[in-house]
């Protein structure tokens, strides 16, 4: 990944500027949630494993969907949490300094998780 600092500046409805900068394609954001994130997608990978398992040998068809549902909830779920700790974590504070990039690709990320 290329590290390029990108200078912004923002005027805000009320005439407040604000300038940042920031390193291009590259984020350290901190989430409060991250091991229960990793815990929830090992369980779905388990879970999907025994799926495939399931499949290679011969079981019901309505049983491997209904597997399957299972971990499409897991994983909807878990993107819930995710999009939960971005907010409280990286779109507050783009909020606060007048990033509306930020919110942009949050909107971008939303669209692309609901489809």
């Amino acid at each position: 990944m290329s590290e390029t600092k990108d200078t912004h500046v923002h005027i805000l409805e009320d005439g407040t500027v604000i300038e940042h900068s920031h390193e291009a394609h590259v984020h350290h954001h901190s989430h409060a949630q991250t091991k229960a994130v990793l815990n929830r997608l090992s369980r779905a990978i388990g879970h999907l494993e025994s799926i495939k398992r399931m499949v290679e040998s011969g079981r019901d068809c309505s049983e491997v969907l209904i597997q399957l549902s299972a971990v499409k909830s897991a994983i909807n779920n878990t993107g819930k949490i995710i999009l939960q700790d971005h907010i409280e974590n990286c779109i507050v504070d783009a909020v606060e300094h007048g990033d509306k990039e930020a919110l942009r690709e949050l909107e971008k990320a939303i669209d692309r998780f609901m489809k």
